[in-house]
């Protein structure tokens, strides 16, 4: 049997907010993903959903608890190797698509590829693979400014998956769009997921998104429940 893609155990985060006020966001969270399964989460604002895709995607460290990517243990690397397989094992996709603004689509996507010792001429082709297949390949010399909030979105997809990653953690990825186009572009999300074989935690308000998803955790006083 494969080993989970993701797999938490016993996370734990306090922050103090003075020295005698500490909030506990998340309580011992234990959580699996199977490769290839695709996890929503659904949690309020504040609750710590954020924090909770900031541990498992290696950004922040937990109290207490362990996190593994790939069965391998990443809760004690230092920061060098935090990068390295952050850099090589996950892709994140936030609300807001944080697009380089002088660089075009492409050069967008071969970044990240460049970044992680990708020959140009290969991260270059990756891109416009990656840009066809969701639909805006005639837009790849375009900058941020003159593309669509959909087609921005669109594009943070594919930078998130430039380097093959095996977890994908996005927060919100479709909440800074309008109703239609947030339905076309997770439409896309989806069918650049499911092609792809990745394993992926998606926190959204939305339950009708939820529900096309392979299951649903919800995070409440800082514990996951079905």
């Amino acid at each position: 049997m494969s080993d989970p893609v993701l797999r938490l155990h016993g996370v734990a985060k306090i922050y103090n907010k003075g020295r005698h006020n500490e909030v506990q966001v998340l309580n011992g969270i234990d959580l699996a993903i199977a490769p290839g399964e695709v996890v929503a989460l659904v949690a309020p604002s504040g609750a710590g959903k954020s924090t909770l895709l900031h541990i498992a995607g290696l950004l922040d460290t937990p109290d207490t608890g362990e996190v593994w990517i790939g069965g391998a243990d990443m809760t004690h690397l230092n920061d060098r190797h935090r990068t390295a397989a952050r850099r090589a094992d996950v892709g994140f996709i936030y609300q807001f698509h944080h697009l380089l603004p002088e660089f075009t689509a492409l050069e967008n996507i071969a970044l990240p590829q460049r970044a992680n010792a990708s020959g140009a001429a290969g991260a270059e082709a990756r891109a416009r693979m990656l840009l066809e297949q969701v639909g805006v390949g005639q837009r790849a010399d375009h900058r941020p400014a003159a593309l669509s909030g959909g087609e921005q979105q669109r594009v943070a997809f594919c930078r998130a998956l430039a380097n093959a990653p095996r977890l994908l953690l996005a927060d919100e990825p479709t909440g800074n769009l309008d109703p239609s186009t947030s339905e076309k572009v997770f439409g896309t999300l989806m069918d650049l997921v499911r092609g792809t074989g990745l394993s992926a935690l998606i926190a959204t308000h939305n339950l009708d998104l939820a529900a096309r998803m392979d299951r649903i955790l919800r995070l409440v006083n800082g514990s996951l429940v079905p």
